[in-house]
């Protein structure tokens, strides 16, 4: 089975909106910086999906910083699984900084049907991503729920790219650290963190945590993955796109071009994150 853990649809009424939703919400404004930017919906992600032979993909939100845009993505997300539940799994997303708004969005989202929260995008939604105080109160939802989170993450040196913020290792370490009964999964390799897991000390206090290869073809070279698999583990490692950003048989074939062991590949496109999604969490 090959799971994509990583892929954005927006609603087909978003179409033609690119001006309104701009101004409106601040993380679409950042990662969408023209109108040239490429978008889906959940019949266009299930045609791509059977062309490259996807099983399963997980679906999910922008960090939203307008609760009305929040709300009607995660309806049609919540819509799609509960349409395609063989093929679709759906994640929300809310903003911590909106307080017990952000909880009860979260929690109204899970009683849907939702799987988990995510993607968050501290930097454009205006907090902290070590800040626990800010964090907590959705994190204390997923932890009773058993449930992840994904957090888009951002590596501390490299090219600028629309969306990438501050989001960097040695913040997401801190957060891993503050929420240690959580899942936690880190978008786009964690920023470079899983390389820090070779560090004794850093890899106790990331025992919590997963890494995805969402948008990795613009990021490193393919030994990326092989070398993160070393240092983090390969049970750490999810196959995701960031689609449609990237299309799913450009990152298959560059997690394919690692050349890793046919068991560790095969963990990686679909085992891993079947665990993650559909294995019950164990203390």
């Amino acid at each position: 089975m090959i799971i994509d853990f990583h892929c954005h649809v927006l609603p087909p009424q978003f179409q033609g909106r690119h001006r309104e939703l701009a101004a409106q919400d601040a993380t679409y404004a950042a990662l969408f910086p023209d109108e040239r930017g490429r978008t889906a919906d959940v019949a266009t992600l299930l045609r791509d999906m059977d062309a490259a032979r996807i099983d399963r993909a997980v679906v999910m939100g922008f960090g939203w910083t307008d609760r009305a845009i929040a709300m009607t993505v995660n309806d049609y997300l919540v819509s799609a699984t509960k349409a395609h539940s063989d093929r679709i799994s759906a994640f929300a997303s809310v903003n911590p900084a909106w307080g017990n708004a952000a909880v009860l969005e979260a929690r109204r989202c899970l009683d849907a049907g939702a799987v988990g929260i995510g993607e968050l995008h501290a930097d454009t939604q205006g907090y902290d991503i070590s800040d626990r105080a800010v964090m907590g109160p959705v994190m204390e939802l997923l932890r009773e729920a058993a449930l992840p989170i994904t957090i888009h993450a951002s590596e501390p040196v490299g090219h600028l790219y629309p969306g990438k913020g501050q989001t960097t290792p040695d913040k997401l370490l801190q957060f891993a650290s503050d929420f240690p009964e959580n899942r936690i999964v880190l978008a786009h390799l964690g920023g470079g963190l899983p390389f820090y897991a070779a560090m004794p000390e850093v890899a106790k206090a990331l025992s919590n945590v997963w890494y995805d290869t969402a948008a990795l073809p613009y990021l490193y070279r393919p030994s990326a993955v092989a070398a993160a698999a070393v240092t983090a583990g390969t049970d750490r490692i999810l196959f995701g796109t960031d689609y449609p950003l990237l299309s799913h048989r450009r990152v298959l074939d560059y997690v394919k071009s690692a050349e890793l062991p046919p068991k560790d590949a095969e963990a990686i496109l679909g085992g891993n994150s079947a665990a993650l999604l559909f294995e019950p969490q164990h203390d």
